[in-house]
């Protein structure tokens, strides 16, 4: 499990537009805290409107878009199976959207 790997996750139901149920995710979590019981993650969705805070992505069944907004922690034994990796370019938006959301700019 590294930075920037794709995995998929079943979300815990919640209220209101939290996602929820089975999708991607993408591990957002720095590498050297690998060893911790819990991962920071952000979901993904396909039907999630364009915004500067939703970088785009391309995955095994289409497009995506990486909730930034809705980054998370879960406990790292709920991470299903590795689908893939972001590309360089693919996580340096994720990295410019966390920056934004997170304010670190």
């Amino acid at each position: 499990m590294v930075r920037g790997d794709v995995h998929s996750v079943r979300l815990p139901s919640g209220r209101g537009r939290v996602q929820q149920g089975r999708r991607y995710a993408v591990i957002v979590q720095a590498d050297k805290l690998a060893p911790l019981s819990t991962v920071v993650i952000c979901p993904t969705s396909q039907s999630a409107l364009p915004a500067s805070f939703r970088p785009q992505i391309e995955l095994q069944d289409g497009k995506t878009r990486v909730l930034c907004e809705m980054v998370s922690a879960m406990d790292a034994r709920g991470l299903g199976e590795r689908v893939g990796h972001l590309s360089l370019d693919d996580l340096a938006a994720v990295n410019a959207a966390l920056g934004l959301v997170l304010d670190l700019t």
